[in-house]
């Protein structure tokens, strides 16, 4: 009789991130942005891809603490209330008078954010079927560049003004706080019929966010009444 030997996953990997500022869109609030009072689980995948990225795998987030107390703040910004197409952009690559008037179509917005963040970020890399490579290697790829600070793009938290700096993990232990966060974006994938929105449940435990590994995929609109209905602000 053959006993087969329980597979233990690595542990994770980690790192931290820290910005003046953060913003992490509800999705009830669209011309308005109001944030999270913490950081999503697309938004921390988003940090890990700009330091390592390759096709051959993607990261899986498997929670997010907060190291610093939620403080908000008020920003007043100028947007353009509409957004270009293709097909706009293939007659001005051909017509050089052709010109976007950003002043003419200029909103003054306001966005609730977030001000002194930082957060440490625990995931696990997935290969993909295609992968060549063993997992070990893409993670010892990840540790040397989260040592070196190197990334191929500058990470940031929610909207790419609001730029973040990374380093490896310290001992300081999450924020004591806990609220029912509501409906919050799981992961985002793309298909034949375009993207694709899964969610979860957050609830923020003694400065602990728990990300399930599957979200699941609601009806349009339903993700933002059930934040409305369950989420908030303390």
């Amino acid at each position: 009789m053959t006993t087969r030997r329980a597979h233990h996953p690595p542990p994770a990997l980690v790192v931290e991130v820290q910005a003046p500022y953060a913003c992490f869109t509800r999705p009830e609030f669209k011309t308005e942005r109001l944030s999270y009072p913490v950081m999503t689980p697309s938004a921390a995948k988003g940090v890990l891809e700009a330091i390592f990225w390759k096709p051959e795998f993607f990261f899986q987030i498997e929670k997010i603490e907060v190291l610093r107390p939620i403080r908000w703040s008020s920003i007043r910004r100028n947007e353009v209330s509409s957004m270009l197409s293709l097909s706009w952009v293939r007659d001005a690559m051909s017509d050089p008078t052709l010109r976007f008037d950003a002043e003419a179509d200029r909103d003054q917005r306001n966005m609730v954010c977030l001000r002194d963040v930082a957060y440490r970020i625990h995931a696990q890399i997935r290969l993909r079927p295609h992968a060549t490579d063993p997992e070990a290697k893409y993670r010892d790829q990840f540790r040397r560049r989260v040592e070196r600070g190197a990334c191929y793009s500058q990470p940031f938290l929610g909207v790419r003004e609001f730029s973040a700096s990374f380093h490896p993990a310290t001992p300081r232990p999450p924020i004591p706080h806990d609220e029912q966060l509501g409906v919050m974006l799981h992961s985002i994938s793309y298909g034949d019929k375009g993207e694709s929105y899964r969610w979860f449940d957050a609830v923020l435990d003694n400065g602990v966010l728990i990300v399930p590994r599957h979200g699941v995929e609601l009806p349009t609109g339903q993700a933002a009444s059930r934040s409305s209905r369950t989420g908030g602000r303390s």
